[in-house]
């Protein structure tokens, strides 16, 4: 589930890319679009999904709350609505770091 540098460059993701990049189906996600008011992504002239940065950020966060901390989806909602989407946004990142950094230090043990 990690985000990868060059993609923060890109304004719109299509739906697969969004899909591969948490490791949920296409599906999953346009559950969750219809059940979490903070995931809006746009729709082009034939319907695609776009979805923004923002909206990227949103659905990490239900991502976090789902599928690490195995909350409900009705728990989900309440964690978004009553929690700060700012300071959890923060956490995910600091905690996508020490991933990072634990994958490199555990090649660097690898390769000694």
């Amino acid at each position: 589930m990690s985000l990868q540098k060059e993609q923060t460059d890109k304004l719109y993701y299509s739906i697969s890319e969004v899909s591969d990049m948490f490791e949920v189906n296409a599906s999953t996600i346009r559950f969750w679009e219809k059940e979490f008011d903070i995931l809006k992504p746009t729709k082009n002239k034939k319907g695609n999904r776009l979805f923004t940065q923002k909206d990227i950020e949103n659905l990490r966060l239900i991502v976090h709350y789902v599928k690490e901390k195995g909350y409900t989806l009705s728990g989900a909602k309440d964690a978004l609505k009553n929690g700060s989407p700012e300071l959890d946004n923060v956490k995910l990142e600091v905690i996508e770091k020490l991933k990072q950094i634990k994958d490199k230090l555990n090649d660097i043990k690898s390769q000694l």
